[in-house]
């Protein structure tokens, strides 16, 4: 019998998967790793309404289907992302190629027209041009990362968007908060991972550098990104933290970190999406125990059409900073 090409993914990854997933979703948690997910874009409202894009691209002869749950995102059913991104429509920043999963945390964080947002780790910009299309460019967006290359992409795609209320800065996320101690109204912690919700059996370079060690370094990092968030953030703010990847360490493990190291100055929200099978946070990995409360977090599984990620959201309710 072939062997199933899921097998190819790495031994420890696939020992882990199975205390992560439902046992009645593993088997198409398994397949969706085999799968490549079809292209995704959503309309930049800052250019287009979702009517004009519509019949642009139906008149460059491309099918679609519209996403019921997130008005606006589009799921490309013929021709190649290589021919979308030669049309008009996205040359001229129109709309923006992006994941459907990658789409759910500004959902989440729901950014209001004049508020001060911080996007933590932002280039190349995907949730950043989504959030200044929802804000109508209005307020002001931090955009930060430490990439200078990740940085010049990020300004080339605000331009392109015709995005004017981004100012880019290049600090280390987890010190971020000493130049913006309290300042913004919600943030976004969209933290590197080890991009296990994107692993692709036909790309083994999408899991060639994953391994426990990793997920461990990760960890750490991604904890003081969090904290660094909350003390950037005004009391009565939101704080939204996602990633890539399914690994409780990098995921329910971070926030039940936070929910302790921040006693007191934060609190968790349910997330709120409009999806059928989300996964609440788990409560336990391997030995260690996790506060209930972090069953208020969301894994979207990966799928055929969708990336795996997670999200939390949180509140805070007490200044931290002195």
């Amino acid at each position: 019998m072939t062997p199933a090409a899921w097998q190819t993914l790495p031994p420890k990854f696939l020992e882990r998967i199975p205390h992560i997933i439902p046992a009645d979703q593993l088997d198409g948690v398994l397949h969706s790793f085999t799968v490549k997910p079809p292209t995704t874009f959503r309309v930049n409202t800052l250019k287009a309404t979702r009517e004009q894009v519509r019949e642009k691209i139906t008149a460059l002869g491309f099918q679609f289907e519209e996403v019921e749950w997130l008005p606006g995102a589009f799921i490309l059913r013929s021709k190649s992302k290589a021919e979308l991104i030669e049309t008009p429509v996205y040359l001229n920043g129109e709309i923006y190629v992006q994941s459907l999963s990658s789409m759910l945390p500004p959902l989440v964080m729901n950014p209001q027209p004049g508020e001060k947002i911080c996007d933590l780790t932002a280039a190349p910009g995907s949730k950043t041009t989504q959030m200044a299309a929802t804000m109508n460019n209005t307020g002001e967006i931090v955009a930060n990362d430490r990439s200078r290359i990740r940085l010049s992409k990020l300004a080339a795609n605000l331009k392109m968007q015709g995005v004017t209320n981004v100012r880019i800065t290049r600090l280390h996320a987890e010190l971020l908060w000493k130049e913006f101690p309290e300042y913004f109204d919600k943030t976004l912690v969209d933290a590197p991972c080890s991009l296990e919700g994107r692993f692709q059996t036909g790309d083994p370079k999408s899991f060639r550098d994953w391994s426990p060690r990793k997920i461990q370094v990760l960890h750490k990092m991604q904890c003081w990104m969090l904290r660094s968030a909350v003390s950037a953030t005004k009391p009565g703010g939101i704080i939204v933290y996602s990633t890539c990847t399914l690994a409780p360490e990098e995921n329910e493990q971070v926030i039940d970190w936070i929910l302790e190291k921040e006693r007191g100055v934060v609190e968790i929200e349910s997330v709120e999406l409009p999806l059928k099978d989300l996964q609440s946070g788990l409560t336990r990995w391997s030995e260690k125990e996790f506060s209930p409360l972090v069953q208020a977090t969301a894994r979207i599984l990966p799928s055929e059409l969708r990336e795996g990620f997670f999200i939390a959201k949180l509140r805070k309710i007490k200044s931290n900073v002195k």
